[in-house]
């Protein structure tokens, strides 16, 4: 029976979600400490706990950790996410994604670490079969990004079945959104999400935004996303990590807000919010693009009791634009 506080690991806690989390794990009474390499990552977005900058290449920092440090579960966000770079430099994500996470599990295994949430991506599907997508949707990656997220998911199963790690995988959608009492906030170096590029277009950052493609069997032509806050990913990590500590079974959820904007929708949207023009450049469709790409997360409240509370479109972009406000 544990009588302390548990004490989880976020690796990647200095990056965009994982700083949230580390922000929500601390204000819910867990200890917390972060390992960030801070190659995409800020030291001042983690603001609770302990940072340590590392890597988790390095075995004997990895092994001092878990040495110092009686860790109930592993968070892990340390993942290189771009579409686009991991066609250009797979080897980068294979690297990252693959091997320095079977690093990491090697020494949650060797230090009797048992409890893994992982963010993984609705990028281990490929292209959609049907506008919402369930766990049972059927996993064809088309990128290299999508499919190291899928090894890993893979090898948790075998490290379930040989060692008994029980694990979490998360598979997000758009996450999107940012901390209500602004305190923290998306910074990306490129940025490629949709929601914070119309924020620069409003902040007078860029000239415009860019729409690829109008012409999708779409309520206004544009394409459809379904776009999560950032506050409801931590929210369902907590309820994830709650099911392991619960339950002791390993288990996939996919995470979605369940309902679907469209590109458009989101730039009218953001214009209401800043009360700022918002200029679209059209463009031709992106390759691989499907129209709709929405969650069905019917699984994740059935099983964990997780329901999405800052569902609203405005509210989501709201909130990214007030830290995007208090940033400058």
């Amino acid at each position: 029976m544990i009588n302390r506080p548990l004490h989880i690991l976020v690796v990647g806690g200095a990056g965009y979600i994982g700083s949230h989390m580390v922000k929500y794990l601390a204000r819910a009474g867990y200890t917390v400490t972060t390992l960030d390499n801070l190659s995409t990552g800020h030291a001042d977005a983690v603001r609770y706990g302990s940072l340590v900058i590392g890597d988790m290449t390095d075995t004997p920092l990895l092994n001092q950790l878990f040495q110092t440090h009686a860790f109930d579960a592993v968070m892990h966000f340390a993942a290189s996410s771009l579409v686009g770079e991991s066609v250009q430099h797979p080897a980068k994500y294979y690297q990252n994604n693959v091997s320095n996470t079977l690093n990491l599990l090697d020494a949650m295994v060797r230090h009797g670490v048992r409890h893994f949430i992982f963010s993984s991506t609705a990028a281990t599907f490929g292209e959609p079969r049907t506008p919402r997508i369930k766990e049972s949707h059927p996993q064809n990656p088309i990128n290299p990004y999508g499919r190291s997220k899928l090894m890993v998911e893979q090898l948790l199963e075998d490290y379930d079945q040989a060692y008994g790690l029980k694990s979490v995988c998360l598979r997000y959608f758009n996450a999107a959104g940012a901390d209500p009492e602004g305190e923290l906030s998306e910074r990306h170096e490129p940025e490629t999400h949709l929601i914070p590029l119309v924020l620069q277009v409003a902040a007078g950052k860029r000239a415009a935004i860019s729409v690829f493609g109008t012409d999708y069997p779409t309520c206004d032509g544009s394409c459809v996303r379904d776009y999560i806050h950032v506050q409801d990913l931590c929210s369902a990590h907590l309820q994830a990590l709650e099911w392991l500590q619960r339950t002791d079974q390993s288990q996939r959820f996919n995470l979605g807000n369940g309902d679907g904007f469209s590109v458009l929708a989101v730039i009218q949207t953001a214009e209401m919010v800043t009360g700022r023009p918002i200029p679209i450049e059209r463009a031709q469709r992106r390759l691989g693009d499907p129209a709709h790409l929405i969650a069905d997360a019917r699984a994740a409240e059935q099983y964990l009791g997780w329901q999405p509370k800052y569902r609203a479109l405005d509210q989501i972009i709201n909130d990214a634009w007030r830290a995007t406000v208090l940033r400058t």
